[in-house]
């Protein structure tokens, strides 16, 4: 799997948010999207889900453009920005219905993707009764329990904790393995040397510099 992202330009009434973006990225790598609040990520990872569509440039996944006159690429599952589901259900009743949409999988392969977030004992409570950090699991789980091929979170590490990241990481290293392209987008500055293969950043819009870690 391959996402071409070719000179993409992004503007909101006459303001462009993103300009000139050239981006691949490939199967079996982690990827982040790095630079303050603002300065595009958001941006760039919802038009890459089909949310939004280009100004200017082009999407391609595999060679293949998507845009307003057909379906958006069907692989992608994505957090980006707050997560939000029912508040008076439960965390395993908010998934089941979102399962529905596309019925491809079991309600025991929910729990299965819960339980590698150590969700077990929230999965009968409210929504609305959850921390933050345990609202953030809960999205994750919904980008994960349909094993996409591409992994969209916007600011996944958002009211974490240490042991909570550490888990995080490790499972996204362990989708990484199965082929799959994870994209990550985040202003946080903690270290990602040992966990993200590339890392781009941004600024103002523009992609100002990339490093390779791997």
């Amino acid at each position: 799997m391959q996402i071409q992202v070719k000179n993409v330009s992004k503007k909101f009434k006459k303001n462009y948010v993103l300009k000139n973006i050239n981006l691949d990225f490939q199967s079996g790598k982690i990827y982040l999207l790095s630079g303050q609040n603002g300065c595009g990520k958001s941006v760039l990872l919802k038009l890459i889900c089909g949310l939004y569509l280009p100004t200017n440039g082009e999407i391609l996944f595999d060679g293949k453009k998507y845009n307003s006159n057909s379906i958006c690429y069907s692989g992608i599952r994505a957090l980006i920005e707050t997560p939000n589901f029912f508040p008076n259900l439960t965390g395993l009743e908010n998934l089941k219905l979102l399962a529905k949409i596309n019925d491809i999988i079991t309600e025991e392969e929910i729990v299965h993707t819960l339980s590698k977030l150590n969700f077990k004992k929230f999965l009968n409570r409210k929504y609305c009764e959850y921390s933050l950090g345990t609202k953030q699991k809960l999205g994750i789980a919904q980008v994960l329990m349909e094993s996409p091929k591409i992994i969209i979170l916007d600011e996944p590490f958002n009211a974490l904790d240490e042991k909570t990241n550490i888990l995080i990481r490790k499972i996204l290293i362990e989708e990484k393995e199965k082929d799959k392209i994870v994209i990550l987008a985040s202003h946080i500055n903690i270290d990602f040397e040992n966990f993200v293969d590339q890392v781009y950043y941004l600024d103002n819009g523009h992609i100002v510099k990339n490093r390779r870690n791997k």
